[in-house]
């Protein structure tokens, strides 16, 4: 079915309060493209033209979704969760002599990994009077026709910002101490995105016990170099000794890659989380603390204790490797463009290409037809399509918190799936009344969640120098 039209987009909103507006299909924004986000200064400095043509740019370049468009969506059906085996048993095959005892009855270690949907919902709206206005001669036309696409492309780069949000952060000593008493603290801007309204994480200080947990975030602020981090309570033992991370542990949006690929001990910038002190979460977990020895240690990650390394051939064979001894086979090799650059450097100057192949979207044997629907044509290395996104964050340095260059994640994708409950959905509200105002309002949301059935097969690179 080709998508519809504006004119019919709007009609088909219209019809009914629970329209699915948005055809047979999910979610899809096809076209994306590559490049790094033209950026202009925020004061105008830059003279009309240039922060004119900079925003166009950056509307076109700051708005793909390629990690979203290369991970499969599936129906959620008649569940909240499932089961993950996670243990063989104890000595339950053992070879016998002819008239030898039995191997000891023992079953599998299975853990329970509970999932419900998240909401994200963007806003949007036209006063009665801007609607007429903008129609006549040198206006924009239909104003609310065109709040809604970009409302569209906003609420799609929601959902990709936080299936690639960061968990982690580094302070970088700046801040004063005893900032957060107050209810607010700030960060570089660099590493602002790592915090989003509705998280709520725990902050330690120099892999010491958690002192300070159950921290929400309400609002994030950045202007020029710097983000105001504003929080729901103030925390009232916060210092600041330049040792001190934050982790997330709850989303209130959708579950983040990085969220998922963990492991058992994990470090925030190469400052060691302690005892119960690491508590990214990959959905609710039975057990959600992922120190040593845990289960959910699941993924492989490899780390340089915060400090930068150069990406290598190396390195990218050790998570592939990892990957196919735990049963899984490497579908695509996620990274961003400073990575990307860095890896065609090395294959060149030894002489070995980089190869092309279409990227299918599947789940197990089932997959998308090639080059048709999220379909996309990726160079390869061993065969592994490689994508570049420039929403993919680095880890934080170990001792001023900035970001490093862009992490490298190896995932095996048939398990890994964008479970959607509730499909995009836009709702518009012409009630005078209840908003006590003439103004016309819409609301785009969708209920899914990023769902990942088996931890072991999903790797991470990190500490990358940019």
């Amino acid at each position: 079915m080709a998508n519809p039209s504006l004119a019919e987009f709007m009609a088909q909103a219209q019809r009914g309060l629970y329209q699915n507006a948005l055809g047979p299909d999910f979610l899809k924004k096809a076209g994306a493209g590559v490049g790094t986000p033209m950026q202009v200064d925020p004061d105008g400095s830059s003279g009309v033209f240039n922060t004119t043509y900079g925003r166009k740019v950056w509307q076109a370049l700051n708005n793909q979704t390629r990690f979203f468009n290369a991970i499969p969506r599936t129906v959620w059906g008649n569940t909240a969760g499932w089961r993950i085996r996670s243990g063989r048993g104890t000595n339950r095959s053992l070879p016998i002599t002819e008239v030898g005892t039995l191997p000891t009855v023992d079953i599998s270690a299975i853990q329970t990994i509970s999932s419900l949907p998240r909401i994200v919902a963007t806003t949007f709206g036209a006063s009665v009077k801007s609607i007429f206005s903008a129609q006549l001669e040198g206006g924009v036309g239909d104003v609310l026709a065109l709040e809604n696409e970009n409302a569209q492309l906003d609420h799609v780069k929601e959902i990709q910002q936080e299936l690639l949000a960061p968990n982690g952060w580094v302070s970088n000593g700046s801040d004063a101490s005893g900032a957060a008493a107050s209810g607010t603290f700030v960060v570089p801007a660099s590493v602002g995105a790592r915090f989003r309204i509705g998280d709520s994480f725990s902050k330690n200080t120099a892999g010491t016990q958690q002192n300070v947990t159950g921290l929400v975030i309400s609002d994030v602020a950045t202007v020029g170099t710097t983000t105001t981090i504003s929080l729901a309570t103030a925390a009232s033992n916060w210092t600041d000794d330049g040792g001190d991370f934050a982790q997330v542990y709850s989303r209130a949006g959708l579950t983040s890659l990085d969220d998922i690929i963990a492991e058992d001990g994990s470090l925030i910038g190469g400052v060691g989380t302690g005892d119960n002190g690491s508590r990214v979460r990959a959905y609710d977990l039975t057990q959600d603390d992922r120190d040593a020895g845990q289960w959910n240690a699941g993924a492989y990650v490899s780390y340089n204790a915060g400090v930068g390394r150069d990406l290598s051939l190396t390195l990218l064979d050790t998570a592939i490797q990892k990957i196919r001894e735990n049963g899984g086979e490497p579908k695509l090799i996620l990274l961003g463009h400073d990575q990307y650059f860095k890896l065609e450097r090395l294959l060149n100057s030894q002489q070995r290409y980089m190869g092309q192949e279409e990227y299918q979207v599947g789940v197990g044997s089932e997959r998308t037809f090639p080059g048709t629907r999220t379909g996309l044509v990726l160079a390869t290395y061993q065969g592994i399509p490689i994508m570049p996104d420039a929403d993919v964050f680095g880890s934080p340095t170990v001792t001023t918190g900035a970001a490093h260059g862009s992490n490298v994640y190896v995932l095996d994708t048939d398990y890994l799936e964008i479970a959607v409950a509730q499909p995009t959905q836009y709702i518009e509200n012409r009630d005078y009344f209840a908003v006590n105002a003439l103004v016309v309002r819409g609301l785009l949301y969708t209920m899914a969640e990023l769902r990942c059935k088996n931890f072991f097969v999903q790797a991470k690179i990190a500490d990358l120098t940019a």
